[in-house]
């Protein structure tokens, strides 16, 4: 099984904490669509002995494109890939997109799962982080949506200065009170050459604070889990029967290919990805080009790879898998590097339902998932 990630590199404006690629110009919109349907064709070679599961509108700003153009590029992947019968199809929206109109548009499509970008259903929130939408949007958008669609996933985002708990809580209870199944949730990261980064270096914006990210995380593990919400990825929160199956892939290690400016793709031995430049990819396009760097994955970055998205995840690292795809060697080494995590209750070895032995974070780890996996690295 294998996925397909469709990156739409337009937004209508630049939130500040954003560092993905995208452009506010929809001038190349008409070309750039086009250009995904050619690359889907060049590469359809690449997963031609695999069938699709996942289809993933991404950005950007996918909700920014028309009816059309989503069947023209379902319509591509049908005809130039194996997909199953009842793919997952998401599409990434923004509320600020999804009148009443639209989301009925787009419940007579294909896209049966919607990934709608709410980050906070305040407006002081929203205005710090430059968002497009406001409370209201927010708020109209998902009791529409909601009407249509029954797989729905918002964004919420923590940590953020002057957000106290108290409104953090607010936030979660609003999004159980429209019967939302999938929550992905995220500390405020001040990213690199973001206007946010900006903002911070010339004192106008506060740094967010870590040790409040944590509290907002705790409160976050505590209210999901309340109200039915199983914590299967450091940041995704879904009921069950509600996980998301593309983004799962990914954690999972199956193979996925990635069109569009910027996408990456993977095929456990290999990493791509694309120029990440509009008007350089469409012109690579048109000649029949692909505008990729290629990486070839060692064993130990392979390994690390693993390490990775296993520990973000309550599947955690399957420590027969580690002894079979890398050796007595890295296994014995990773065994022994985990046990002072273990001593600090970080991370445990468990046994899973198929009678394997898995490494995983604790719920006291979780939140430093990240940095164990780096501190577990083979270098």
């Amino acid at each position: 099984m294998a996925g397909i990630y469709l990156h739409i590199p337009f937004c209508k404006q630049a939130c500040f904490y954003c560092d993905f690629h995208f452009s506010t110009s929809l001038k190349k919109k008409d070309e750039l669509v086009h250009c995904l349907i050619k690359e889907l064709v060049l590469r359809k070679n690449e997963l031609q002995n695999e069938i699709i599961e996942t289809i993933y509108f991404g950005g950007g700003t996918p909700s920014l494109l028309t009816a059309s153009e989503i069947d023209q590029l379902l319509n591509a992947i049908y005809k130039n890939y194996n997909v199953i019968e009842s793919p997952e199809i998401t599409l990434e929206a923004n509320p600020d997109d999804l009148s009443k109109e639209k989301i009925e548009e787009l419940a007579k499509s294909p896209i049966n799962r919607l990934s709608i970008g709410v980050q906070s259903f305040f407006e002081e929130d929203l205005k710090s982080m430059n968002r497009a939408h406001n409370s209201k949007e927010a708020k109209e958008c998902l009791a529409i949506a909601t009407r249509h669609f029954d797989n729905i996933t918002i964004d919420l985002i923590y940590g953020v200065p002057n957000m106290s708990t108290k409104r953090w809580k607010e936030n979660l209870q609003i999004a159980f009170d429209f019967g939302i199944n999938h929550i992905s949730s995220y500390a405020l990261t001040v990213e690199p050459k973001t206007v946010l980064d900006s903002f911070v270096k010339n004192g106008k914006y506060p740094e967010p604070d870590e040790t409040e990210a944590k509290e907002h995380f705790n409160i976050l593990m505590e209210e999901t889990s309340k109200n039915g919400f199983v914590h299967y990825e450091i940041s995704n929160f879904g009921k069950p029967d509600y996980f998301s199956k593309h983004n799962t892939s990914y954690w999972l290690g199956k193979k996925y290919i990635g069109i569009g400016p910027s996408a990456h793709s993977f095929n456990n031995t290999h990493r791509s990805w694309n120029i990440a430049n509009n008007a350089n990819y469409i012109k690579n396009i048109q000649l029949g080009n692909l505008p990729n760097e290629v990486e070839k994955l060692t064993k130990e970055d392979q390994f690390n790879e693993y390490l990775m998205t296993g520990l973000r995840t309550i599947w955690g690292v399957s420590l027969t898998k580690i002894k079979q795809d890398f050796g007595d060697v890295l296994y014995k080494k990773l065994i022994t590097n985990s046990q002072k995590f273990i001593n600090e209750k970080l991370l445990l070895i468990t046994v899973s339902k198929t009678g394997n032995e898995v490494l995983k974070t604790t719920q006291k780890g979780m939140f430093l998932a990240d940095g164990l996996a780096s501190d577990l690295f083979i270098i």
